[in-house]
């Protein structure tokens, strides 16, 4: 792998066609992981002179924000100077040039590169697909709980001689955190990620112990030490948007009301939105209680009265799946922060919602994105698009009724119920939820509750 890694800095300096393996936006370890496997395979098994680059879809100044993949790399013998990152390739200009070719990894749809679809060609994948923004290729999606499993398939079915004991360590190690060290009470893990787990573990019996790798890789994945609040919400997050108006979806780990208590906290989230243009923001905070239980909040800020009323009432609404939120104490009036009931409703499941709020939004109101309204907005005002919007997900999206609980996805790998570093602030939702109880609600809220 070093030494493949070595060739593909060296072949971007000639002026030639390019496959681009590209990861998810997020770049977590499972993505990280199947953008470099692949490439590895693609470009050992193909016969014809074609390049095969890998490319980690981040700047490379965000690195240090993503804990685990800094320390597998180290662990692994892959120095970071050999990765390519986003910003040290202009895929617009490769594109535009004609000699762009891109196979997608990990995720199957560019919402924020539309103008690169017609490169894809290829899209490996382990969530639902999105039939409304699928790119026009080959898409291959199966639900299991690491993309990196899908990669490991390709390769032991179709070139294992061609897998090394660094590349199987890379699979070996991403396979168990993103299902959560093959645990079968979280139950993400499928048949087929144990499958291949003990594939790789039989090929090169000196991998490191399951437990002892799990736990170093969530110890750094979940240090949000000494990290500043633009950075916590940059570490793991996606962004969806629609007609202009951009919604940015954080997970962040620690207790909501530590984080609601950081200094300066909505001079910063005014900040990261100015600066990244997003409309609102949904941060997903997730830690485990004293009786390791997980318990999962939910912050909505922002600016604009009508798209906040729209995303909270359309949350509160729904049913399918129910959040069963408790609103809890704000800070400030453009911050909503919620108790999640339903600790199974992971940021996977939330992403569909926030989609129809966007559509119950623009069926409510004609008001232009990017102008905060400085009236007060009456839920009444919207609550004929949220009755109908709040059940029923865009085509193509997941629904939970009609589909067995899906094992984590790349973008949301540190949401979706893994246990935390017990070092993090713990404290117990029974406490939370006293206190909460002894809160009057807000006049909205309590009007809309009023009417259900």
């Amino acid at each position: 792998m070093e030494d493949y890694l070595q060739g593909c800095r060296a072949a971007l300096q000639e002026s030639r066609p390019i496959h681009v393996v590209l990861g998810n936006e997020a770049c977590d370890l499972d993505s990280m992981v199947s953008a470099l496997a692949l490439a590895f395979y693609l470009a050992k098994t193909t016969e014809a002179e074609e390049v095969f680059v890998p490319v980690l879809n981040i700047k490379r100044s965000e690195l240090p924000l993503r804990g685990d993949n800094v320390f597998f790399l180290q662990k692994t013998h892959i120095p970071e100077s050999l990765l390519i990152f986003r910003d040290e390739i202009d895929l617009h200009a490769l594109q535009q040039a004609g000699q762009l070719t891109l196979i997608l990894v990990d995720h199957h749809v560019l919402p924020n590169d539309a103008a690169l679809e017609e490169a894809v060609a290829e899209a490996l994948d382990h969530r639902p697909i999105d039939q409304k923004h699928c790119p026009p290729c080959h898409v291959s999606v199966e639900l299991v709980g690491s993309c990196a499993t899908l990669v490991a398939e390709r390769i032991l079915q179709r070139a294992p001689e061609i897998l090394d004991r660094q590349t199987a360590a890379l699979l070996h190690g991403a396979i168990i955190l993103d299902c959560v060290n093959m645990d079968l009470k979280i139950g993400k893990a499928t048949l087929k990620d144990n499958q291949y787990v003990e594939k790789l573990e039989a090929l090169f019996p000196d991998l490191p112990n399951r437990n002892d790798i799990f736990d170093s890789l969530q110890k750094a994945k979940f240090d949000v030490s000494g990290l500043t609040t633009e950075q916590m919400l940059r570490k793991d997050q996606k962004t969806i948007s629609r007609q202009g108006t951009k919604v940015a979806i954080s997970a962040i780990y620690m207790d909501l009301e530590a984080f609601l208590q950081r200094s300066g906290l909505i001079a910063d989230l005014h900040a990261f939105c100015q600066a990244h243009s997003y409309d609102a923001l949904v941060a997903m905070t997730i830690f485990f209680n004293t009786y390791n239980e997980p318990v999962r909040q939910l912050a909505v800020f922002c600016p604009h009265a009508a798209l906040r009323v729209t995303v909270c009432g359309v949350l509160e609404r729904s049913h399918s799946p129910s959040l069963k939120l408790t609103p809890a104490p704000s800070i400030h009036p453009n911050l909503q922060a919620y108790l999640q009931g339903n600790t199974q409703v992971s940021r996977k499941k939330l992403l569909p919602l926030l989609q129809e709020a966007l559509s119950a939004y623009f069926d409510s109101t004609n008001i232009p994105s990017g102008q905060p309204e400085t009236e007060g907005v009456s839920r009444e005002q919207v609550g004929k698009e949220l009755d109908r919007a709040g059940n029923s997900l865009i085509p193509g999206l997941s629904q939970d009724e009609e589909e067995p609980p899906l094992p984590p996805t790349p973008m949301n790998s540190l949401v979706d119920e893994c246990p935390l570093d017990q070092g993090l602030p713990k404290f117990s939702a029974e406490v939370i939820f006293e206190k909460c109880s002894q809160i009057s609600l807000s006049e909205s809220t309590t009007a809309s509750r009023s009417k259900k």
